[in-house]
């Protein structure tokens, strides 16, 4: 019997969360993208704490006025620009099983161009 799409995603999330995890000199930086949103958090998994934290539905972000993948960019520089506020500059990237394609690939470049190292 074949996976479902989210059954499939789950399982490739596990297996990222093997190999990512997030430390204090080094946080995780977890995308999760649903139909309309896309969320995006800086995480300590040593202490269990999150940083910083954006997500498309922030009042500074005004999604509706552009597409998701520009607001994904947008949500990418806002997350970006809170670590750095908060004294980081290197993260490891967690893409949450989803494709490093579309607005994944976009928050990313985002975080990127706003200083982020990854």
């Amino acid at each position: 019997m074949a996976l479902t799409k989210n059954q499939r995603r789950q399982r490739i999330k596990n297996r990222i969360r093997k190999v990512v995890s997030g430390t204090e000199v080094k946080p995780r930086l977890a995308v999760f993208r649903s139909n309309k949103e896309i969320y995006a958090q800086i995480i300590d998994d040593v202490s269990g704490k999150t940083i910083s934290a954006a997500s498309s539905r922030d009042k500074d972000i005004d999604s509706a006025k552009v597409n998701k993948t520009e607001a994904a960019k947008l949500v990418g520089k806002a997350v970006a620009e809170k670590a750095l506020k908060a004294g980081v500059e290197t993260i490891a990237f967690d893409r949450g099983g989803y494709l490093y394609h579309g607005r994944v690939k976009s928050l990313a470049e985002g975080a990127r161009e706003a200083g982020l190292k990854f």
